[in-house]
């Protein structure tokens, strides 16, 4: 009998050790044939100029993608498909090849991001479109975004190349000294670093001023904000604990040619669980050290923003539990955690560890904090004889009743015509733990004639457009975005991006879905580009631009009670419609 299990166990050992062998055998011989194929007609064999010959060979590598997604020939098999309608582009110039060989490099990146071939496959990418369908927004997003993913890639020294290209003939454009942004600036700030730079232009003459050392904090989030008169270079390092001194971890950034201004203190003691205490002293050669001394620390990130010019830390803590491992107890009520449920019935003996499970993983929603866009000082877009600010608190606190009546928890950056800097918005959500964070605004532009509704999720700006709307609500040039893309490939690593841009889609169609009962509205979808005021929310955020204030019509609008009303619903519908596909999910 031993022996007989003996073998049955050797055959299954054996089974799985050749069946994998075999299948990776088939796949690399059925590569080399498609690839042998592929270079014959690039280099100008028999065909090459017939359409079908090289969608053969797409189909080719295709197969092998499908037969084994997660094998070692998958992600060339894609970048080949790639390259096949590049070379197609390359005799057709057909713009539809050059953009399907454009999402195949795209695929390559989003599922095998760890493949040694994505950072080919991110140039080639920047390539087509810089070159070839003449969108340089994307190439530079690119670009970018391969030197920052991959930093020791082969191909990192190429796509900094292009990368300076690109600054210097924008900076001939705009007939201004412009400096290419830093190599060190697309590098990830992590606990383990030990030292980065961030070196913005440096002003013509005299010492820059530290005007306030401003911070947001929770027991597991902060935000730190250094206020300064101008631009200045400054450095940025982690240090070790020391047991022997008896110091806490604690960071330094140092700001070059500056000087203390008289309302930050030496010291400001915030012991919130993360941060310790903020300390602000003189270094020789007129430099301003702030130093912050820790008490938990898993995560931070340092970036600066411009107009006015601000250094800002996000310091995160050590997760207190792990989900899928060490499920504790839920303080929640058990009505409340039912409800968060939405009626599924979870097996005998689990509702405990389902609701426990669903609330760890940030499968709920309760709060949600409403953001009415600028205020005070700040009026935002104006037309026929409207203010942005005004429109939009008053449709944040429509929107803001019809969510508590469904039993939101809602909360505001602001209910009055009060004036809040950018950054402190979402770090108010962040600090109040707020589930999700909605940005209303309204959109402006020169011509009268535009109109329509788009809603907005954190990332590159893909479009002219895109980056017209951000610098609009940025309060920046246009020239400033390529600093900010570059900022913007840091802080993508810590935001909820696929949950945002799921959010946003409900909240777009529920919103022209309501509104087209009544009106004729359009359609001007969902769409990407770094806002300052959605950087580092560490929930499902968006910014709605709920019409354009310029165009006669829609400004009409914006004066009825009744459109407003009806917008608001829109906005509500989409967020229920949300709340409920990820509490399916919670269930399955």
């Amino acid at each position: 009998m031993k022996r007989v299990v003996l073998l049955f166990f050797l055959c299954a050992a054996l089974t799985a050790f050749f069946v994998p062998s075999a299948q990776a055998a088939s796949d690399a011989a059925l590569f080399r044939s498609a690839w042998k194929d592929f270079h014959v007609l690039k280099d100008g064999g028999k065909g090459s100029m017939m359409r079908h010959n090289w969608e053969h060979i797409e189909r080719e590598f295709l197969t092998i993608f499908k037969r084994h997604p997660s094998g070692s020939y998958a992600p060339k098999s894609l970048y080949y498909a790639g390259r096949v309608n590049q070379e197609l582009g390359e005799r057709s110039k057909l713009t539809g090849d050059y953009e399907r060989a454009c999402e195949y490099f795209q695929r390559v990146v989003l599922r095998y991001p760890q493949h040694s071939w994505s950072d080919d496959a991110l140039l080639r990418k920047a390539e087509i479109n810089l070159e070839k369908l003449g969108n340089k927004d994307q190439a530079y997003a690119d670009l970018l975004l391969l030197v920052h993913r991959y930093p020791k890639g082969d191909q990192r020294e190429k796509a900094d190349a292009l990368l300076r290209q690109m600054d210097q003939k924008s900076a001939k454009k705009s007939a201004k000294q412009s400096a290419p942004p830093p190599k060190s600036s697309t590098k990830s700030a992590s606990p383990q670093s030990t030292s980065k730079r961030t070196a913005p232009p440096r002003k013509k003459s005299g010492l820059s001023l530290l005007q306030h050392v401003r911070y947001q904090s929770s027991n597991d989030y902060t935000r730190v904000v250094l206020d300064l008169d101008k631009e200045t270079r400054f450095k940025w390092q982690l240090l070790p604990p020391s047991k022997e001194a008896n110091k806490p971890r604690r960071l330094y950034i140092d700001l070059d040619d500056s000087q203390i201004g008289k309302e930050v203190s030496s010291s400001v003691s915030v012991a919130d669980g993360i941060l310790k205490q903020i300390r602000t002293g003189k270094q020789p050669g007129n430099v301003t050290r702030v130093v912050l001394d820790f008490t938990a620390l898993k995560d931070y990130k340092v970036f600066h923003l411009y107009d006015p010019y601000r250094v800002v830390v996000d310091i995160y803590a050590p997760s207190r539990t792990s989900a899928l491992k060490q499920p504790l107890p839920s303080t929640t009520p058990p009505d409340k955690r039912s409800k968060a449920l939405n009626g599924y019935k979870p097996p005998p003996g689990s509702k405990q560890h389902m609701g426990d499970l669903v609330e760890q993983l940030g499968l709920t929603i309760d709060t949600i904090m409403i953001d009415p866009g600028h205020g005070g000082k700040d009026p935002g877009a104006r037309g026929n004889g409207l203010l942005e600010k005004d429109v939009v608190l008053k449709l944040a606190k429509i929107v803001g009743a019809k969510l508590k009546a469904k039993g939101f928890k809602v909360i505001y950056t602001r209910t009055t015509d009060t004036f809040i800097p950018l950054e402190e918005r979402t770090a108010m959500a962040n600090v109040r733990k707020a589930d999700m964070f909605v940005s209303i605004h309204c959109n402006a532009i020169r011509s009268s004639k535009v109109h329509g509704l788009e809603t907005y999720v954190l990332n590159l700006a893909r479009t002219k457009d895109a980056v017209r709307v951000a610098a609009r609500e940025n309060a920046i040039s246009t020239k400033r975005i390529s600093d900010l893309q570059v900022i913007l490939t840091d802080l993508m690593l810590n935001s909820k991006v696929r949950e945002s841009k799921d959010l946003a889609g409900k909240v777009q169609a529920n919103m022209l879905r309501n509104l087209r009962r009544h009106y004729s509205v359009r359609d001007r979808h969902v769409r990407e580009a770094p806002f300052y005021v959605l950087m580092g929310a560490k929930m499902p955020s968006i910014l709605i631009e709920s019409g354009y204030i310029t165009n006669p019509t829609e400004a009409r609008r914006f004066k009825s009670k009744t459109y407003l009303d009806r917008l608001a619903d829109g906005i509500v519908s989409g967020i229920l419609a949300y709340k409920k596909q990820i509490e399916r999910y919670a269930s399955i």
